[in-house]
């Protein structure tokens, strides 16, 4: 019993916060004065239902008093015409009447105090109605005059819920900022001390292994044309226009052989 006391408490702890969160003080001052426009309403309709059984009664009253006198007047009739037993029945049946007739005065006494009161409460919840009603709109002013400076307040601080998300969606951009420059920077004093090499860079390696492999490279070319030099000048040098110079043997038997390749095709 007592764990589902303190889970019947939590559970209307929570019920009781969620609703305090959702309840919106205009929305219920709306819902009062329309339910005090309903009972205003139902008490109007009450004093008119008060009014009808009055004025009905009234009705009843004045066609009693109209049979009444009509008794009085046919009793008299009666006796001037010597029937005394008719002027008698008469009479009999107007005090019957008068009976209904003081029955129906009291009740309508009766129902004119209810109208009346009713009339007046009426009057009253009508009153307070319209104060309330007047209130009701004040009290809805001040509250959205009060809403909206707070809102105002908590965007000019930073404290409000939208303001907040801004401020921290800032604040990650410009981290993220931050230490994309600070890696980029890191990045640029690695390439540029050696400690990293750069893999778009044709020469590879530090400043000191780029100028040993430029060296090397001279060194290399440098060689290379000494030895074509050297080539050079051990090399004969060939006479092309010699008169005397006697033809290579392979050159004579050229010049033999071509005669006897046209005899034979002529």
């Amino acid at each position: 019993m007592s764990l589902m006391k303190r889970i019947s408490t939590v559970f209307r702890a929570k019920a009781n916060s969620a609703l305090d969160k959702a309840e919106d003080p205009r929305e219920t001052l709306d819902y009062s004065y329309q339910r005090q426009l309903e009972m205003l309403t139902k008490v109007r309709r009450g004093v008119a239902d008060v009014a009808t059984s009055r004025k009905r009664v009234e009705l009843q009253m004045n066609q009693l008093q109209n049979q009444s006198d009509k008794l009085t007047s046919q009793a008299q009739k009666a006796l001037d015409m010597g029937r005394e037993d008719l002027a008698r029945e008469a009479l009999t049946r107007k005090s019957a009447l008068t009976g209904q007739l003081n029955d129906l005065q009291a009740q309508h006494a009766q129902l004119q105090g209810e109208e009346e009161k009713l009339t007046l409460a009426s009057q009253r919840l009508q009153a307070k109605v319209e104060s309330f009603r007047t209130r009701k709109e004040t009290i809805k002013a001040t509250y959205t005059a009060a809403e909206a400076q707070t809102r105002i307040g908590e965007a000019f601080s930073g404290i409000s819920e939208e303001m907040g998300d801004v401020g921290m969606a800032i604040q990650r951009a410009e981290d993220k900022t931050l230490q994309m420059q600070a890696r980029a920077g890191a990045v640029d004093e690695l390439i540029a001390s050696g400690a990293l090499d750069d893999a778009s860079s044709i020469n590879r390696g530090d400043d000191i292994s780029r100028e040993l492999e430029a060296m090397s490279s001279q060194s290399d070319v440098e060689s290379e044309l000494a030895a074509l030099k050297g080539g050079s000048s051990s090399a004969p040098t060939p006479q092309l226009d010699a008169p005397d110079a006697a033809p290579a043997p392979g050159a004579q038997a050229q010049g033999q052989a071509a005669p006897r390749t046209e005899g034979e095709q002529r």
